[in-house]
């Protein structure tokens, strides 16, 4: 599979879940593919395949900014498609944990709709905004 259909295929799998995390977190479906991870391996092994594909990895340019930059670079295709699969991987877990977690700490789900969204959108972002809203919400319901 050519690296742009690889790149087709892993964004478009994750989206499923994304939808069903925002407008039916409750429904089994949902809940198995956030308890079984089955996305995000499957994506996974989409990583793990193209990480690899043009040879070995020089892992000692992780070690700096420089080295980074480097990588993105000169890397191939391959390895662009790893890094962003990396990301669509990610991102997904996180944003089942927030929705598992705002769902034990009783968060009303219209609470997380937007940082589920930049979680989607932005990653890190995402996972901000709903520390906020689990903050705020959390420390409500103690006083």
């Amino acid at each position: 599979m050519s690296p742009e259909i690889a790149f087709q295929v892993a964004s478009t799998l994750v989206l499923p879940q994304w939808l069903l995390m925002a407008v039916a977190p409750r429904w089994n479906v949902t809940r198995w593919l956030m308890n079984s991870y089955l996305i995000p391996v499957c994506i996974a092994v989409i990583y793990l395949v193209y990480l690899f594909s043009d040879g070995a990895i020089d892992f000692g340019a992780f070690g700096s900014l420089a080295g980074i930059k480097r990588l993105f670079a000169t890397g191939s295709s391959g390895v662009i498609l790893a890094a962003w699969v990396h990301y669509l991987a990610f991102d997904l877990v996180v944003g089942s944990v927030i929705v598992r977690d705002a769902q034990a700490k009783n968060i009303p789900h219209w609470l997380i709709v937007l940082p589920l969204f930049f979680c989607f959108m932005l990653g890190p972002v995402g996972l901000l905004l709903y520390w906020i809203v689990r903050l705020i919400r959390t420390r409500r319901l103690s006083i």
